[in-house]
């Protein structure tokens, strides 16, 4: 009996020692704690000045609240400090630089704040998606000296830890539940859709609310006037401005106060928006689009954005989109280098044409193109065409570009020197480039080898390319390349992570826009 009784009460023991004491003091060690984060001296460092009482907490939801905070209240900090650098400008490339970092950093405290809200009511999934977009602004912040080639003086003024910071909520809040909710949302729409708008939205005839027509036969002649209107209005539900037919030669900002805003044009060949803005022309390639987005919820249908800066200019957008939740239908995109930025946030294009020729599809949005024509053009001499440019900066953003059921061709002008010109599918801007191709069309204009480097071995490993049932003349993977982070998918169940469903969450919101949309392959 004596032999029984001793194991069984060192059976208890063991498991009194699993259960409480050793996680009770792994738990109570902040150096435990930070040890999960890719900054673990960043994070001890600021945990500690933030607790005056050095005391480790207790339980994740704890210490997460508090890396958050920290996060929040260190982008203040420097936020007030750039301010103060204003006056260290030297000229106006830096001048520019600059007042983007502004508008930048005053965009990742509202997102900040956006998850530490409890009135908020949003999922993990929506947190990892802004946190992802506050990295992503820090990075284009510093992406503006250096393209200007002003990174020598100012930039490193602003030198902070909040990048690292930010990155330490990103790894703390993966480990959470990424999957897509949809309990928030009755009938397929989310909860800040009311009834009456759900009815205007499946509508196939949308009465506006506002008439821009530059015969003077709507209630303003331009865009911009329309949109000032519209910041005017009471509530926040779906707003719809008709823009007729016409080339406005506008650059417009369509900010985070104009919710749900949605710009329906006569068509893509006769709404056209255009500018010419340009890194050539002295623009940080963030400020040189055409039209700029941030507005959650913004729509746009039957428009064409054109940037006409040239390709000697360099980059210049037509369209940048900072918007969570927004859709592009049957919209067309020109221009030459960086054409369309999606830059951050869930974005869907259904439908669209996309023109370009270096990079034209870029940005570190989490977005789905679906039964788009992607068209290369025609570059300058010395020049290769690259269609995507993805800039995913941290392992665990949950952004990246998927291209599903589209058509890669060559343009008109391209089409005469075709055999003259290198066409690529991607090249990694960042070191955690993310890009997938599904069930495409890829015309004979693609390279066989798929993929171009960026500079030598960087990020090939680090980076994740994908295809998946592509067609076409330039559809084989026998002659792709061999880099680690390359893949040929076979898996249905792998690609599928990258659908409208799994990847952008698109069956919680996109069936309020009325738009069609497949959520799977």
């Amino acid at each position: 009996m004596a032999k029984p009784l001793f194991l069984l009460v060192l059976s208890l023991t063991i498991l009194s020692f699993l259960t409480h004491p050793l996680s009770s003091a792994i738990s109570n060690d902040i150096d435990w704690w930070c040890r999960k984060t890719p900054h673990p001296k960043t994070c001890k460092y600021y945990y500690k000045s933030h607790n005056s009482k050095s005391s480790a907490p207790k339980e994740k939801s704890e210490f997460k609240k508090t890396v958050f905070q920290i996060a929040l209240d260190q982008s203040f900090k420097a936020l007030n400090h750039n301010k103060w650098l204003e006056t260290k400008c030297r000229n106006n490339k830096e001048k520019a630089a600059w007042n983007d970092c502004m508008e930048l950093y005053q965009e990742t405290i509202t997102l900040l704040n956006q998850t530490l809200n409890p009135s908020t009511n949003c999922t993990n999934y929506d947190i990892q998606t802004w946190l992802s977009t506050a990295l992503t602004n820090l990075e284009t912040c510093r992406s503006g000296f250096v393209e200007l080639n002003v990174s020598d003086y100012v930039l490193p003024l602003m030198s902070n830890n909040v990048s690292a910071l930010i990155s330490n909520t990103l790894a703390i809040n993966k480990n959470d539940s990424m999957t897509p909710e949809t309990e928030r949302y009755k009938d397929g729409f989310p909860s800040w859709v009311k009834p009456g708008d759900r009815k205007l939205l499946q509508s196939s005839s949308i009465a506006a609310n506002l008439v821009v027509a530059q015969d003077g036969s709507g209630n303003y002649k331009t865009i911009t006037e329309a949109l000032n209107a519209a910041t005017k209005r009471s509530g926040s539900g779906r707003f719809v401005i008709h823009v007729k037919s016409g080339v406005y030669k506008e650059n417009l900002i369509i900010g985070s106060k104009l919710t749900n805003v949605m710009l329906i044009g006569d068509g893509l060949r006769w709404t056209i928006v255009t500018g010419s803005k340009s890194v050539g022309g002295g623009s940080t390639t963030f400020n040189s689009a055409t039209v700029a987005v941030t507005a959650q919820g913004f729509i746009a249908r039957g428009i064409t954005f054109r940037n006409t800066a040239g390709p000697q200019n360099h980059q210049a957008v037509a369209l940048r989109s900072g918007a969570d939740l927004s859709v592009f239908y049957r919209c067309g995109f020109e221009g030459y280098q960086d054409t369309l930025y999606v830059h951050s946030q869930r974005q869907f294009y259904k439908e669209c044409y996309i023109y370009g020729t270096v990079d034209f599809i870029f940005g570190n949005a989490a977005v789905v193109f679906q039964n788009c024509m992607i068209y290369a053009r025609k570059p300058i001499i010395g020049q290769q065409n690259t269609l995507t440019a993805q800039g995913r900066t941290d392992p665990n953003q949950n952004t990246g570009i998927s291209i599903h059921d589209s058509r890669v061709m060559a343009a008109p002008d391209l089409i005469p020197v075709l055999s003259l010109v290198k066409t690529y599918l991607g090249r990694p801007w960042k070191e955690y480039s993310r890009t997938v191709f599904l069930q495409s069309y890829l015309d004979s204009l693609v390279d066989p080898a798929g993929w171009l480097e960026w500079n030598g071995n960087f990020a090939l490993s680090t980076l994740y390319y994908g295809e998946y049932k592509n067609t076409g003349p330039s559809s084989s993977t026998s002659q792709r390349v061999k880099w680690g982070g390359y893949h040929v998918i076979t898996s249905a169940s792998v690609a599928s992570q990258f659908t409208v469903e799994n990847f952008i969450g698109g069956q919680s919101w996109l069936p309020a826009t009325g738009v069609p949309f497949v959520a799977g392959l």
